[in-house]
């Protein structure tokens, strides 16, 4: 009987292979499962969550500082505020809100900067308040062409600029200060520049 196989050893042969078949088929499935179920779901916007966890608009399109007019170098965050107009109560308002969100940072503070971009001359009496109250605020001159292209609202608007220069979030004059915060706080913990 030397070199002969059993009829009984037949099935444990079978039994063994389809098992590690069956091996190989869960850990193929495991590895490439989740990427076949994210991909499914994004080409097929099925699970896709419809809420957000930001409150400006985001600005996703690649556009910049440049793009919106304002010629500036800042390898920090920056909370910009920008107006067409004369700098009216709401443009100063948002200056203060972005002085304040600023310092509302704490220990991350230095990672960000905040500035006032305008297009008219700013009036003496607030020109004067901004020196003596607003020692660290950067000012740069709005390009009122390439404003105008880029910006349909009319008003003051706040903008955060990540430290490449792109536009990350815009907001109106009405928004509340700690949604802006909330948001420039998520942005640092998930950014490693700046």
């Amino acid at each position: 009987m030397g070199g002969a196989t059993s009829p009984l050893d037949m099935p444990d042969k079978h039994a063994s292979r389809t098992r590690g078949r069956l091996q190989l088929m869960l850990i193929l499935l495991v590895a490439l499962g989740p990427m076949i179920l994210a991909t499914s779901m994004y080409r097929m916007n099925f699970w896709v969550p419809d809420s957000r966890s930001y409150h400006g608009q985001m600005l996703g399109d690649g556009q910049t500082r440049s793009d919106l007019g304002v010629e500036a170098r800042d390898s920090r965050w920056q909370l910009l505020v920008s107006t067409p107009a004369a700098c009216d109560q709401d443009c100063r308002q948002l200056v203060y809100l972005a002085r304040q969100i600023q310092v509302g940072l704490g220990r991350d503070a230095s990672r960000a900067s905040h500035a006032l971009a305008v297009a008219q001359p700013v009036a003496a009496d607030y020109q004067a308040l901004l020196a003596r109250e607003y020692p660290q605020l950067q000012r740069y001159p709005l390009d009122l062409q390439r404003y105008g292209q880029r910006v349909s609202q009319p008003g003051a608007q706040l903008w955060i600029v990540d430290p490449h220069g792109n536009l990350v979030l815009r907001y109106d004059a009405k928004v509340n200060g700690k949604d802006v915060l909330n948001d420039l706080r998520h942005l640092l913990k998930l950014s490693n520049i700046g």
